[in-house]
């Protein structure tokens, strides 16, 4: 009813404006009835000479010739009359808004240098949406919030040498809700992220990065990625990669030492779990002081020597890796590992020494102390002689079958005992001979099976073996 009720009374009023703004006019303009009509309610007023007949062409108002031309100085009273007729359509136009009629509006506009045109219409009382807003409400159009977006990551991507007790700083945008996720790291490192500002986290590691390693930071996006403040989510994924130093000589022979794989000790500070890959000051001291000169001789901090390489490999044998003596990420991170539960050596550091000098023998050393001297043993025949060096045992085996052809053309397939390859198909094992201590074999060490069963349990994989 309210709404049928309004249009009438809005139609009313349109009628009583449009006939004010005709009388209005035709009073200004000299029409008669015009005249009588104002006159008939103007009662007060004095009686007017009726006036001039006139002519109003296109709005200009002029005399006929009968009635005489106005004077050049007399003002016209066209203008007066737009100006009431003006007036009174300002009044119509209130009473149209007040009414609930749409009134279009020109208004200059912005967009490619045209105009545009603004519809305001507001209907007191209309029916209210959902929102609270009335049916004749102004509606403004809500602009999203943009997009979340990494502006800046620490280690940049494509770093590389990036030491290895890093942190890791990703910058965004906007700042991140509460509860957003965190970045991830691969492979995974233990630490902590941190908002280190309003809109900067920060990964502080718990764990040393593991050397000549890369790591991929990874942004998480979607309906459980980063949200911002504003409830925004990121534009768009988001990883960055960097890589990790390789770890020096240096520190990799101090970790060595520390779980006891070589004849050393190192004497140094212990730092942070963060800063375990990186070297520290101190100084190395010999653990098992009786190695004779032959072999301590060949030992360097800052070098990978034979030494060395037999840690690398007893290491790599223990921890179930490729035997191959490389120094890798794997290596790195099984060492960090091996450090961080302290798991220690669990054979010993042996040396053995080969000397060809008739009678032929052999010496062996096990964690500095003489075990074995002058056992009697065989080496290569000419043409077939035993390499000369220091090589690291490879394979460790308590039986082994041989193949091959000796010197003389003459093949031969045996099974021997107690076997250690430290060079090629050079090895150490036993072997029945009728007497010892002269060049007999293919090319490798020949003892007694008794004695080769007593010295192999001391001759693991990273033993060194040197023969003069």
């Amino acid at each position: 009813m309210r709404r049928p009720l309004g249009l009438a009374l809005s139609g009313a009023l349109v009628v009583v404006a449009a006939r004010a703004v005709v009388r209005h006019a035709r009073t200004r303009a000299g029409d008669p009835a015009a005249a009588r009509v104002g006159a008939a309610s103007a009662t007060s007023a004095p009686s007017a000479a009726p006036p001039a007949a006139r002519e109003v062409v296109l709005g200009t108002e002029r005399t006929s010739a009968a009635a005489g031309r106005p004077p050049a100085d007399e003002p016209a009273h066209p203008p007066q009359g737009r100006r009431g007729a003006m007036q009174a359509m300002v009044v119509l136009v209130g009473l149209l808004a007040c009414a609930g009629v749409a009134i279009p509006l020109a208004v200059p506009g912005t967009f490619g240098g045209r105009s545009h045109v603004t519809s305001i219409s507001r209907e007191a009382g209309g029916p209210s949406d959902p929102s609270g807003r009335r049916s004749g409400d102004v509606r403004r159009s809500t602009v999203p919030p943009r997009p979340v977006v990494v502006t800046s990551v620490a280690p940049a991507s494509g770093s590389a040498g990036v030491a290895p007790d890093t942190t890791i700083a990703v910058r965004f945008s906007d700042p991140p809700a509460p509860g957003s996720p965190d970045p991830s790291l691969s492979p995974a490192v233990a630490g902590t992220w941190q908002a280190v500002g309003p809109s900067e986290l920060l990964f502080t590691p718990e764990a040393s990065f593991v050397p000549s390693t890369t790591y991929t930071v990874t942004v998480p996006v979607g309906s459980i990625g980063v949200r911002a403040r504003s409830g925004s989510v990121l534009a768009r994924p988001f990883t960055s990669s960097f890589t990790i130093e390789p770890g020096s000589v240096l520190r990799l022979q101090q970790l060595l030492a520390k779980l006891g794989y070589l004849p050393l000790a190192f004497t140094g500070p212990t730092p942070v779990p963060a800063g375990m890959a990186i070297a520290q000051p101190g100084a190395f001291v010999w653990r098992d002081r009786g190695f004779p000169g032959a072999y301590t001789s060949q030992w360097s901090p800052t070098r990978v020597t034979a030494i060395t390489q037999g840690a690398i490999m007893a290491f790599e044998t223990q921890n179930g890796l490729q035997v191959d003596g490389t120094v890798g990420p794997a290596l790195w991170s099984t060492l960090l590992a091996d450090v961080a539960a302290g798991k220690r050596d669990a054979w010993p550091v042996t040396y053995v020494l080969v000397t060809m000098t008739l009678p032929e023998h052999l010496t062996v050393w096990v964690n500095g102390v003489l075990t074995f001297a002058h056992v009697p043993c065989n080496t290569g025949v000419p043409g077939a002689a035993t390499t000369v060096g220091t090589y690291e045992v490879f394979e460790h085996v308590e039986v082994s079958n041989m193949r091959g052809t000796d010197v003389t053309g003459t093949s031969y397939d045996v099974t021997v005992p107690w076997a250690s390859y430290f060079h090629g198909g050079q090895a150490l094992h036993g072997y029945p001979r009728a007497a010892y201590g002269f060049p007999q074999s293919n090319g490798c060490v020949e003892m007694p099976i008794s004695t080769a069963g007593r010295v192999w349990p001391d001759t693991p994989i990273g033993t060194l073996v040197t023969v003069v």
